[in-house]
């Protein structure tokens, strides 16, 4: 079988040695020395001085949206996961979507300031597929209108523009380390931020407001991360030059395997660095997309709908009018990609697609 991604795992021996220290200490959670280790290294490797490590990518946003204060409308795209638009719900708000740009894939600024209301909070916009937004355009409008601004950079971890980490921009960006992901701590996330006051203000958030065994800094949750967790991401650090030049040289097989299908790629604005996260292709039609999925699922070859439905279809949204969004939902792929993919693989994969053109 040839699933649509799996994890990276570190060798085993070097995992249980972390583990060892864990069984030593006996400090598992509650920020123990694995979690501080964890969020130093992503702020060397990263070139970021505010990090906090939390126990997901969408409780990340969920914090995001809380300590900003947001009440009211949140500008947002259609065409991501599902836990963008979720956690606006699930924090009382409104999502209001507005339509992609049908090359890039992101939240298309022409179109956003046209979505504005005098209920708008904030802009939540997703870096769909590890592909910045342009972040210049949305930061001037959040600007012009005094709105907060949220990235959803769960696929972007060591995307880069203008040779700096994607995660510097807007009010606070946030990122996942599910097992999916490029570099993953088997669940985890991590919020980032220039603002001194907003990561203090999480730092409450992610420990049922703790501060300290007997004082209390307002309300929080539990939104920490384990020492288990902690030490996959750890392990799995030495190793992330050679997970992302792997996916570098497998997307440029896939693109010369696919030279002659009929299919669109992705856009990429100028100086950003990818991280070569995903590989979406996007077909004609509907019909295509689907006829090719059934002729790689036949031979146990597992591509995804990434994303479909677009999400201004979900049943406790307002329906709204993202036509760009909707028609791309409906005929892309992701194809298979992961470390362990082969050449052998892509070529499989390669061979049943131009055929089923044919």
């Amino acid at each position: 079988m040839i699933p649509i991604t799996k994890p990276f795992m570190p060798p085993q021996q070097e995992y249980e040695a972390c583990l060892k220290g864990i069984w030593d200490r006996g400090w598992i959670t509650n920020n123990g020395p694995l979690v501080q280790k964890l969020e130093q290294k992503l702020k060397n490797y990263l070139r970021l001085n505010n990090i906090l490590y939390v126990s997901n990518g969408t409780i990340a946003l969920q914090f995001a949206i809380r300590v900003l204060g947001l009440k009211g409308e949140i500008i947002t795209t259609p065409f991501t996961y599902i836990a963008t638009t979720s956690s606006i719900v699930w924090e009382n708000c409104k999502p209001v979507f507005v339509d992609i740009d049908s090359e890039t894939l992101n939240i298309d600024p022409e179109k956003i300031e046209k979505a504005f209301t005098s209920n708008t909070k904030a802009i939540l916009a997703t870096h769909c597929f590890g592909n910045p937004c342009d972040v210049e355009a949305i930061d001037q409008i959040a600007k012009k209108h005094n709105v907060k601004v949220i990235y959803d950079a769960s696929h972007c971890f060591d995307t880069r523009y203008k040779g700096k980490s994607i995660f510097l921009w807007g009010d606070i960006s946030t990122t996942s380390f599910h097992a999916t992901k490029l570099f993953h701590t088997v669940e985890g996330g991590a919020v980032f931020t220039k603002d001194n006051e907003l990561l203090s203000r999480m730092s409450y958030l992610r420990n049922f407001g703790h501060d300290g065994p007997e004082k209390f800094n307002g309300l929080g949750i539990n939104g920490k991360n384990s020492e288990m967790h902690a030490a996959m991401g750890i392990c799995n650090f030495k190793y992330i030059h050679k997970i992302i030049g792997k996916r570098k040289r497998q997307s440029e097989k896939y693109d010369l395997l696919l030279k002659k299908l009929k299919v669109q790629q992705l856009r990429i604005l100028p100086e950003v660095d990818l991280n070569y996260a995903y590989y979406p292709i996007i077909f004609q039609s509907e019909t295509f997309a689907l006829q090719a999925k059934i002729s790689l699922e036949r031979e146990n070859i597992f591509p995804r709908r990434y994303f479909y439905p677009s999400l201004n279809n979900l049943n406790y949204v307002i329906k709204q009018c993202t036509p760009i969004a909707d028609d791309i939902s409906s005929r892309i792929l992701c194809l298979p990609l992961y470390h362990d993919l082969t050449e052998t693989d892509q070529q499989k994969i390669a061979n049943i697609l131009i055929e089923n053109e044919s």
